[in-house]
């Protein structure tokens, strides 16, 4: 069992983490999206969130993440009891070794606070993956091997290699495996880790997947039950029409993605209103957006309800991608309220389809 993440009573209310991709906006700059992102995290704590997670992009200039580990320590010192960590450190852009020490010392700074999301994917281009020095023999095809080692590099003594990741000894963070498919969850149970879907890639293999871990699980020195968190894209407003008006600047940046290689921002919020969808875009627009948690409380509150009475998921991570820093927060109000009348799901009672 993970030392903080201990089952929650089916009568707790659901626990509600923020994914974090630090985006940058039209007219706003990488700086002022990590001060907007450094000053949400208090604010989350406040309301009630459990943690507080941000991904690795390289060469993205519209996601100012490139460094988790050093945003991580900056947000920890930030907060009190919020847990922090990556979501995720892609494991096949770092030596394990590297990443064992940055985050042994993150938890020797922050005990008990510091959580390691790993992903398997290079969160780049492949000519960015070179320049981050991979070496060619261990991409992500390795990423089982490359998880073990980092794994053992917190085991003081492993007689494996001889090699303890200084000052990890004294404290080991929380390590999720994170993924959008089967075979990423096979890998977590097998391992018994806890398992980060990411619903808000691909919400059409989030119960299959989230059955393979369970069937895979296997447990371990620091879990003894299977543990799920799903990560889904969150808008929330005051009424239906209006939380479709503040997620259009991300949606309609999910568009750009598909039609050039890199853009140097999201849409702002004049940009998305003055833009008209073609009928293909909203064709495509639905299939991302609708199973995600879009809508005024009512329609969320369902929808969340819905979700978690599907999966069984212990708890549920909110991606919100909102150019305004107070229609951000207000967001964030509003899911901890609508996720006070929803219970943490269990594996048992996972039975409706999404």
């Amino acid at each position: 069992m993970s030392r903080t993440d201990s089952p929650l009573s089916p009568s707790s209310p659901l626990a509600l983490s923020v994914l974090d991709v630090v985006p940058v906006f039209e007219e706003d700059s990488a700086t002022h999206a990590l001060r907007r992102t450094v000053a949400l995290a208090p604010q989350v704590e406040a309301l009630g969130y459990r943690r507080y997670w941000v991904a690795e992009h390289h060469n993205t200039p519209s996601l100012a993440t490139s460094a988790p580990g050093i945003l991580i320590g900056r947000l920890a010192a930030a907060t009190t009891t919020l847990r922090v960590g990556s979501g995720g450190v892609l494991l096949p852009n770092h030596a394990p070794l590297v990443v064992a020490e940055q985050f042994g010392t993150l938890e020797a700074l922050h005990p008990g606070r510091i959580d390691l999301g790993l992903g398997r994917a290079p969160g780049t281009d492949p000519l960015t993956a070179r320049a981050l020095r991979r070496a060619p023999d261990r991409g992500g095809d390795d990423f089982t091997g490359q998880l073990t080692e980092l794994n053992g590099y917190f085991a003081p003594g492993d007689p494996t290699s001889g090699i303890i990741a200084v000052p990890a000894a004294d404290g080991r963070p929380d390590l999720w495996a994170l993924g959008s498919s089967p075979s990423s969850a096979q890998l977590a149970g097998a391992l018994g880790l806890p398992y980060a879907y990411a619903h808000q890639i691909n919400p059409y293999a989030t119960l299959p997947s989230l059955d393979a871990y369970r069937s895979a699980f296997r447990p371990s020195p620091h879990l003894d039950r299977p543990r799920t968190l799903i990560a889904a894209l969150a808008t929330v407003a005051d009424n239906d029409r209006d939380a479709w008006r503040v997620a259009a600047p991300y949606l309609l940046g999910k568009i750009w993605m598909r039609q050039v290689p890199r853009f140097d921002a999201f849409p702002s919020a004049a940009t998305a209103a003055a833009h008209t969808f073609t009928q293909a875009e909203r064709g495509f627009l639905d299939d991302l957006a609708e199973p995600q948690l879009i809508g005024g409380p009512d329609t969320v509150r369902q929808k969340l309800d819905a979700l978690v009475a599907a999966t069984g998921a212990d708890e549920v991570m909110a991606l919100t991608v909102v150019p305004d820093q107070e229609e951000r927060l207000h967001s964030f109000r509003l899911l901890a309220q609508a996720a006070a009348e929803v219970r943490p799901g269990t594996a048992e009672s996972v039975s409706a389809p999404l």
